[in-house]
């Protein structure tokens, strides 16, 4: 099983991320994490396109109280989920701070 997850991340604003994301040792398809990944970021964008502007505090906000009910679903002892969710997002942001980031050019040549 692979220990890692090497994705590349291309935001609305050009940026670009290249993050090795940890996967738990118990995860059931690295596939089937980046496909829903994919799918999470690009509906988030296509949403916003069409609300408009909206806060990157909002959309963290929405993101933390999704993952929240998610955690919740699982039927396990509350206690136990939590504290894997919890684990599971700091690794997440460990990650990203070892990420490489492109940023687009500005400017006129």
């Amino acid at each position: 099983m692979a220990t890692h997850l090497p994705y590349t991340a291309r935001t609305s604003s050009g940026d670009v991320f290249e993050i090795s994301f940890p996967l738990h040792a118990e995860t059931g398809s690295p596939m089937r994490v980046a496909q829903l990944l994919t799918a999470i970021l690009e509906t988030l964008d296509r949403e916003i396109a069409v609300l408009g502007e909206t806060s990157n505090g909002d959309v963290l906000q929405a993101l933390s109280m999704a993952s929240a009910i998610r955690t919740a679903m699982i039927h396990a002892p509350l206690p136990v989920t939590q504290r894997l969710a919890t684990q599971l997002h700091a690794a997440a942001l460990r990650a990203m701070e070892a990420a490489e980031r492109q940023a687009p050019q500005a400017g006129h040549a």
